[in-house]
């Protein structure tokens, strides 16, 4: 039995949730993914796996096999990637994650000239909204927006982005432009549930918070819709100034109540702490960071003087 083989297939099994599913991601057939796991289970001496129809749990031997044999795998891929040369020169492959919307318009140009620049590293980027584990989904670095929760994760700030209130001229011509967070109770507004409650819309007057409660006309859950819906004429929304600078430079959608926006939100590239880091990943990140930074300043420029 290949036990290293084994591991991998196990991992497979949990990070997939069941056997058939990690036999479609390894592209293995299933009685053969079944037997090696069986074979290891009957080498240890041990259940691993609870199997049920259609899910498979961890024993509690699982769980401490599993964690031991992530970190040996990590520890071989580590040892091949020297091997091979990535910490001598900047070759190899890299993933990387970034939100959608401002992974299209500002992280994929700067990916496409560092590839350009780089012609022995390949890079598969994912554009998602979802905050992926980093360890566990094999990813090497990912640009996040908002504060990071405490990790093991490396950060490197690139600036901030601006939470900012829009409306069509149309809409304003048909309501009143509110002067005051207040004034959104007589407002429709367009909620989009990945970026704050929608029921009430927190923003900063003075030194102070203020939540002010507002009527939810329509919730979405992608920026792209509440930025859609308000150059409809529908209603009041709030996205990260990026999602709606399009828009608002094609005259389709009017910022509002700049002088009560809250603090932008942070916006970083993170990696997972590591040894010595990869010359790729190195490069990576020297040359998209001053790229993204660049970005974000144009963002900041912006911001009244008395949201700073």
């Amino acid at each position: 039995m290949d036990r290293l083989d084994a591991m991998t297939v196990l991992l497979a099994v949990v990070e997939q949730g069941s056997l058939s599913a990690a036999s479609r991601h390894l592209r293995s057939p299933l009685a053969t993914v079944s037997r090696k796991v069986s074979e290891l289970e009957a080498h240890l001496n041990a259940q691993l796996l609870q199997r049920t129809n259609r899910r498979i749990a961890l024993t509690e031997a699982g769980r401490s096999y599993v964690e031991a044999a992530r970190e040996i795998l990590d520890r071989v891929e580590e040892a091949e990637r020297t091997a091979a040369g990535e910490y001598s020169a900047p070759k190899g492959e890299l993933t990387m994650t970034a939100p959608i919307v401002f992974g299209r318009l500002h992280v994929l140009p700067v990916v496409v000239d560092f590839l350009k620049a780089y012609p022995d590293i390949n890079l598969r980027l994912m554009l998602g909204d979802r905050l992926s584990n980093l360890v566990e989904d094999h990813i090497d670095v990912a640009l996040r927006i908002g504060n990071l929760p405490d990790s093991n994760l490396i950060a490197t700030r690139l600036g901030a982005i601006r939470r900012t209130v829009y409306a069509s001229p149309d809409y304003l011509t048909r309501h009143a432009a509110p002067r005051h967070p207040g004034d959104l109770a007589t407002h429709d507004c367009i909620t989009f549930e990945g970026m704050a409650s929608t029921v009430s819309w927190t923003f900063t007057d003075g030194k102070r918070d203020l939540a002010v409660p507002i009527r939810s006309r329509l919730a979405v859950n992608t920026a792209e819709a509440a930025v859609d819906a308000a150059v409809a004429g529908l209603g009041v929304t709030r996205v990260l100034s990026y999602q709606a600078a399009l828009a608002e430079m094609a005259g389709l959608l009017v910022p509002l109540l700049a002088d009560f926006e809250p603090q932008p939100a942070p916006v970083h590239l993170v990696y997972p702490s590591q040894g010595l880091v990869p010359l790729k990943l190195r490069a990576l990140i020297d040359f998209a960071t001053p790229r993204l930074r660049a970005t974000l300043s144009k963002d900041q420029a912006s911001l009244p003087s008395s949201a700073l």
